[in-house]
């Protein structure tokens, strides 16, 4: 599952419940921040397809488990 938050920046803890887990951030191409569950393939998560296809474009193309999406004022 993707979240896009774009109104509002989460608290670390939103987001760390939202990922499942300790959270890691990373800078898109086109300004908006990809926040996962930085432990997710060591917790045996499934593999997210859609955000896989949005990491591939920074060379993460194997993203697991639930992620949010920042834009606009919700960006760290």
């Amino acid at each position: 599952m993707i979240t896009y938050i774009e109104d509002k920046k989460p608290t670390v803890k939103e987001a760390q419940e939202l990922v499942g887990g300790y959270v890691e951030l990373i800078e898109l191409p086109d300004g908006t921040q990809m926040l996962v569950d930085e432990d997710g393939q060591l917790k045996g998560k499934t593999m997210n397809h859609d955000a896989s296809m949005i990491g591939l474009t920074v060379g993460q193309p194997f993203i697991v488990g639930d992620v949010v999406i920042l834009s606009g004022k919700a960006r760290w």
